[in-house]
């Protein structure tokens, strides 16, 4: 099968005519099935998390994120979005389209729960967007990155891993390791520690990994999530995989998904995570 499970609708209205060309795309590209994973910043219910847990002062960093937090946040409700993603389903009756959402690492899992509980979603991507409140993967400070030091930046990454998987919310960590977006790379010490510590958490917390494309056309590292390394940890830990483009634009959905299949195949996969209400299964991964 052919399946992509991360976009978003984020630039789009909720009607039909808005986000046809997303459907259209995926069924050009011989998908067989997509996912739809609006970012939890799409909804009210989890806007007071992100006041909570980011950067806010007057930084550089701080400034930047008070300015993003007031850019297309929040507009619908999760209830909003069930009721469109329901009338997207009906309107397409032949081709599946499952309901997620993407979820940041907030700090308080136990709240985060509560939420997402309350829903019946077909799968649930946890995805690690802020290192101790920054917002690491914005190009517009990128320059922050002169300030940290990589053995930070992995320290931290493995820490926020471990606590969102701990939180037992989640069916997957969106694209990993997507902290070598902007080519800075660690030159002065080992990184396995690190890549042991994420995939022994996910594999506690029966998560599996978004091996996602969008790395490669949205970021100068123009690589497939994970990067080799740690494809090759998740292999030997056997978490499982899904594989996905991270599509923001219709043009996107299931972009280099042939390369992203071949991409896991090296590494000794054969099959993917299908997900539907929670409950997953596995389907062989075409050529």
């Amino acid at each position: 099968m052919k399946i992509d499970y991360h976009m978003h609708f984020e630039y789009f209205d909720y009607d039909l005519d808005s986000v046809k060309k997303f459907i259209e795309t995926a069924k050009s590209r011989g998908l067989d099935e997509i996912g739809i994973s609006e970012h939890s910043h799409t909804f009210p219910e989890f806007e007071q998390f992100y006041y909570d847990d980011l950067i806010l002062d007057d930084s550089l960093v701080g400034n930047f994120q008070r300015r993003w937090l007031k850019r297309n946040k929040f507009k619908h409700s999760i209830e909003e979005y069930f009721e469109f993603m329901l009338k997207l389903q009906r309107a397409n009756p032949d081709f599946p389209i499952k309901i997620g959402i993407e979820v940041c690492n907030f700090k308080n899992q136990s709240a985060v729960k509560k939420i997402l509980d309350s829903y019946d979603f077909d799968y649930i991507i946890g995805s690690i967007h802020f290192l101790d409140g920054w917002a690491f993967d914005s190009s517009e400070i990128v320059e922050e990155w002169n300030q940290r030091s990589m053995k930070w930046i992995y320290e931290t990454y493995a820490h926020e891993v471990e606590k969102l998987a701990s939180g037992g919310c989640y069916d997957v960590l969106g694209h990993p390791f997507n902290i070598r977006l902007f080519k800075y790379f660690p030159k002065k010490f080992d990184v396995t520690p690190y890549l042991d510590r994420v995939a022994l958490a996910l594999r506690h917390n029966h998560m599996g990994i978004d091996v996602n494309t969008g790395t490669m056309y949205r970021y100068p590292i123009q690589e497939i999530s994970p990067y080799p390394d740690f494809m090759q940890a998740a292999h030997e830990y056997d978490l499982p995989v899904i594989i996905t483009s991270d599509a923001h634009q219709p043009e996107d959905v299931g972009r280099f998904n042939d390369e992203a299949r071949k991409y896991v195949k090296s590494f000794g996969y054969e099959k993917m995570l299908r997900f539907s209400k929670r409950e997953r299964s596995f389907v062989e991964i075409s050529d």
